[in-house]
């Protein structure tokens, strides 16, 4: 059986959207036929400068549609021409994927509404803003929710194309890919996006504040009411205006400091990991290592043996 993927680019979309799942699944071989198709049809200029030939978007069958993601996805989701023709294609396909920002054409299609869905993480926050009806998970690399599919930014395209070639291949097919490719097999679809918690800046000051709160006193307890003291809000607006402002409940935030903290302790010396654990504030070192399953897709003791190994061959 041979399948026919789509990728659905438009002005300023990112290349390796496009050529990282598109080279995942040339690979995969002939079981695939691949179309990179647009509105127009023609040369189509990515925002690197580099223009790619497309054939125009027609009244077709995808057994998959992918859709591109870039700052052309976040402006064509304000239109209504855009939307409108990726939800006649995805209608016409059996399944649906986005990469990156794409997941904003998605959303403006109504095509994520109820869903789960995942981004890049510096746009999560927005999308989550611009489409409240949308489940926006900022920590996965990809997310799967019946027959819809996205993935977070640029290079997780690719994760994002191994999981839809196991899905329709078996594993044994993906895990070829990505020997080809030369990148991991894979990175599970719940591991954490990288994490810019330690350098987020939301808009509002008092988010600001309490955010700096919660790093000078990991090791203390943080419940959402002593945050929003420090905010000098009440309970229930701090958690409303922090979520707004960055995407999270201020327990999650509080978890991914206080994992990125650990970790940074767990690479760099020799402490024993219990002792890390209460130092940066977790109970003990089981919710510790749930964390870490959740945010980075191994334990703890994993990433000390990796960040040892690197350093003898160093």
């Amino acid at each position: 059986m041979t399948r026919d993927i789509g990728f659905f680019v438009f002005p300023k979309f990112q290349i390796l959207d496009l050529t990282g799942p598109l080279s995942a699944f040339q690979i995969a071989g002939r079981q695939y036929r691949l179309h990179v198709i647009s509105p127009q049809g023609g040369l189509v200029p990515s925002s690197a400068g580099l223009d790619v030939m497309t054939t125009r978007a027609e009244e077709r069958y995808f057994d998959t549609l992918v859709i591109a993601g870039g700052n052309g996805a976040r402006a064509g989701s304000r239109t209504e021409a855009l939307p409108a023709l990726v939800r006649d294609l995805a209608s016409r396909s059996r399944r649906v994927a986005s990469v990156c920002t794409g997941a904003f054409l998605l959303a403006a299609a109504g095509i994520l509404d109820s869903k789960r869905a995942t981004t890049h993480w510096r746009r999560a926050a927005d999308l989550q803003k611009r489409f409240p009806g949308v489940a926006v998970d900022r920590d996965c690399i990809y997310i799967k929710d019946g027959s819809v599919w996205t993935s977070a930014g640029i290079s997780a395209g690719i994760d994002l194309a191994l999981a839809l070639i196991e899905d329709d291949l078996g594993a044994e097919a993906a895990r070829a890919v990505a020997q080809e490719l030369v990148v991991y097999h894979r990175r599970p679809g719940g591991q954490s996006q990288f994490s810019a918690m330690l350098e987020l800046e939301p808009d509002s000051d008092r988010v600001r504040r309490a955010l700096g709160f919660a790093r000078e006193h990991l090791h203390e307890p943080l419940p959402v009411e002593r945050l929003a003291e420090a905010a000098c809000l009440s309970p229930r607006q701090f958690g409303r205006a922090f979520r707004a402002e960055t995407g999270e409940t201020p327990a999650k935030a509080v978890e991914r400091l206080r994992a990125e903290a650990a970790r940074v302790r767990i690479e760099s010396g020799s402490e024993p990991i219990e002792s890390i654990a209460v130092l940066v504030g977790f109970k003990d070192p089981e919710r510790m290592r749930r964390a870490f399953l959740r945010l980075y897709g191994q334990p703890p003791q994993a990433l000390k043996r990796a960040a040892r190994a690197l350093r003898v061959v160093r």
